[in-house]
């Protein structure tokens, strides 16, 4: 019985740029060079072929949340955001009580362990009650350091990325010990000026969070963090595609200033993302999700997502208009790179893993595939 599998005949979308009636060859779970005579053949002609999707901001879905779900529940919302394209996916976790979240930090830990998510995101609690978005006011603190630690430490060295107002007391000495220790420092739910936000780039910020949201807007006076992270290359901006958080322009504005090497698209999804309408708990706070938007039950805050990667991808083809090629590096290569995980992930490349998705013509998911295995088998004819 083959082994092998050959994609033939879609428009394949490589680093080098989109390729018409292309091939990509899958050996177990890993893409390969060259096929054996007897590989099963599969036809994707009209069909586009891209590296599966890279989530590195994702609370949750299929019912399910990363902050307090059990391990079962957790891979639940793994598994609905893997129905959508996102082959690897961060999980994020959101403000709570100091203990807590290092004990979760635990159990997520094992989870990247075990491969089945790529690391944690720690949203919160370090982060400004100014713009605290859909987290609990009286469980957030200023980042001291010597916390900071506690969380990263508690990880085990899985800690991908921390979300910081870096503003705040001891925000700039943290976002230090997060860069000597190889953890993202992630700039967001900030009041900071623009000089403040420069300040902290200089120690070691990389990522903005979910740029525009949570912060102060840009104005022609008081450029604040917006202005300071777009025009500094050593940031990648993280952007919500999903109609609701961004504007069309603003969506515009980031890529024509930052470019598609340092824009990841994310969900910042919640536990409906793939799921329904209905209430759900974010951390302690109630949200109701009403046609598809997430909002506080007292005080209407928008609160993450529903939206899944797959979505994401056709809205900004779509309807913004984007090149193929600059959606696909901003789902897959770009933070894939930030991740440190590009050598395995985030290209159709032979030796990396066989992670793919398969989208029709109108830029529908058809199709995925992860380290060689069928998580959705496509039905073509």
């Amino acid at each position: 019985m083959a082994t092998s599998k050959v994609f033939a005949g879609a428009q394949v979308v490589l680093p080098t740029g989109i390729v018409d009636g292309g091939r990509v060859i899958v050996e177990g779970t890993r893409i390969a060079g060259s096929a054996p005579a007897d590989a099963d053949v599969l036809d994707l002609t009209g069909h586009w072929l891209v590296p599966g999707f890279v989530d590195i901001h994702n609370h949750g879905g299929g019912g399910a949340s990363f902050t307090s779900g059990t391990v079962d529940e957790i891979l639940k919302g793994v598994h609905t955001h893997r129905l959508h394209g996102t082959t690897t996916i961060v999980a994020s976790t959101v403000t709570g009580d100091m203990d807590a979240l290092a004990q979760r930090a635990g159990l997520l830990s094992e989870l990247a362990e075990q491969g089945d998510i790529a690391g944690i995101h720690f949203e919160g609690p370090f982060i400004s009650p100014c713009r605290k978005g859909a987290h609990s006011e009286e469980l957030l603190r200023d980042p001291d350091p010597a916390e900071v630690r506690k969380l990263i430490d508690a990880a085990r060295g899985r800690a991908k990325m921390v979300t910081l107002a870096t503003e705040l007391p001891g925000g700039v000495d943290s976002v230090r010990l997060l860069a000597e220790h190889g953890v993202i420092a992630a700039i967001g739910h900030t009041d900071a000026t623009y000089e403040q936000t420069v300040e902290a780039i200089e120690a070691g910020a990389t990522v903005a969070t979910h740029l525009y949201n949570a912060m102060p807007v840009l104005g022609h006076r008081t450029p604040g963090p917006i202005a300071a992270l777009l025009e500094d290359e050593r940031i990648t901006v993280e952007l919500i595609n999903d109609g609701t958080h961004l504007h069309p322009a603003s969506l515009q504005l980031a890529f024509h200033h930052a470019g598609a090497d340092r824009v990841a698209f994310i969900t910042d999804a919640m536990d409906a993302a793939g799921f329904g309408d209905g209430r759900y708990l974010l951390g302690p706070l109630e949200v109701e999700v009403s046609e598809g938007v997430a909002r506080l039950v007292e005080g209407g805050s928008i609160a993450g997502s529903t939206l899944t990667l797959d979505r994401a991808f056709k809205r900004a083809v779509t309807v913004d208009r984007l090149p193929v090629e600059d959606v696909v590096a901003a789902l897959s290569a770009t933070p894939a790179r930030l991740l440190g995980l590009y050598d395995r992930v985030g290209s159709l490349e032979p030796g990396k893993d066989a992670d793919l998705v398969i989208l029709d013509a109108d830029f529908a998911l058809t199709g995925v595939m992860r380290r060689g295995e069928w998580v959705v088998e496509p039905q073509l004819g």
